[in-house]
């Protein structure tokens, strides 16, 4: 199989490059590298089976040339964090939308099986835990421009399905819960990598807010092994949206916590309101569990990594950049999930 990803040298990107190359299936890429990194792609930048594209998802000539040579799509490429979108919401709803509408014509031309990539923000205030894909979807005031991000991603689900229901498409569309795991950075305020970078420089772990707020975190290979086998079962999931996530709920206390005891540091907690670390009047999701019963019972999928090995795993690959200098991974940034 022929894969094109957009936004394939991002953290979920490169990981599912790899996993795809390693059974055989040709993968292109398409990436600006606004966010996305050549590092995370160098290792199998020259394999035989792969071709990389520098550009932006809108492009609509370089874009319909490679989905012109694609079976499938899978559409990863987004704005990324938080602070991108309380600072700058026109670009993240045009990035979102009008790139996910340029992915739709496209595949709709050459008839691809797609995969795109929606996310747990579209929850948004919901308060019935865990979320399933059925449920009531409540997002705050438009005045505030952080719920901007879910609302263009609740938008990209109406394209897909809309492609679905009247052209056929095959199309699945993917809700991700807090993806970690190695290669992913602290650049955009990534929680897990954040903490842990902190925490092996026994510098202070941040905490936005008062840290009871809850998150569960999938290993990106639980989450590529999803992907991977929702793309592999069309018959079975196009029209279809499924959570993606661990059910295992952790407070952010409890988490910087854990990073801490794991990682052996002298590492205190800090704490800061999140009108300093975002906008006066920041609203953010008190729990973010998913109900996956919806994936199991299609194509039986559950994670496999615990947040103990999730977590070392994340010790284990910073220490080695730590270590060997690079500074890649270690940009500070403002998001906590």
């Amino acid at each position: 199989m022929q894969v094109l990803i957009t936004g394939g040298a991002g953290f979920i990107g490169s990981h599912l490059a790899r996993a795809l190359l390693e059974r055989g299936d040709r993968v292109s890429v398409l990436d600006n590298l606004s966010t996305g990194n050549f590092e995370n792609i160098r290792a199998f930048a020259h394999h035989p089976l792969y071709s990389f594209a520098i550009d932006d998802v809108r492009n609509a000539l370089v874009l319909d040339r490679l989905a012109s040579e694609a079976d499938a799509i899978v559409h990863l490429a987004a704005a990324v964090g938080v602070q991108l979108v309380v600072e700058r919401p026109t670009e993240t709803i045009e990035t979102n939308v009008l790139g996910t509408h340029a992915v739709l014509a496209a595949a709709r031309r050459y008839r691809c099986r797609t995969l795109l990539a929606s996310t747990s923000e579209v929850y948004g205030k919901g308060v019935k835990a865990p979320f399933s894909e059925e449920d009531d979807l409540l997002l705050g005031p438009s005045s505030r421009s952080r719920w901007s991000y879910a609302a263009s991603k609740l938008l990209d689900e109406f394209l897909g399905l809309a492609a679905y229901r009247e052209f056929g498409l095959p199309i699945t569309i993917a809700r991700f819960f807090n993806t970690v795991g190695p290669g992913q950075t602290g650049r955009y305020g990534m929680v897990v990598p954040r903490f842990v970078q902190a925490a092996l420089r026994n510098e202070p772990l941040t905490v936005y807010g008062d840290g009871t707020q809850s998150r569960c975190f999938c290993h990106v290979r639980d989450t590529v092994r999803a992907i991977v086998e929702l793309l592999d079962r069309p018959e079975i999931t196009a029209g279809e949206i499924y959570n993606i996530g661990s059910s295992y709920e952790v407070t952010i206390n409890e988490l910087a916590q854990t990073v801490i005891e794991r990682t052996d540091s002298r590492s205190s907690i800090q704490y800061i309101p999140y009108s300093e670390a975002y906008a006066p009047g920041f609203e953010d999701m008190q729990r973010r569990v998913p109900d996956i019963t919806k994936i199991h019972n299609a194509i039986g999928w559950t994670p496999k990594y615990t947040l103990t090995q999730i977590l070392d795993d994340v010790i284990d690959y910073e220490r080695s950049r730590l270590t060997s200098g690079d500074p890649f991974h270690s940009t500070p940034g403002r998001r906590q999930a």
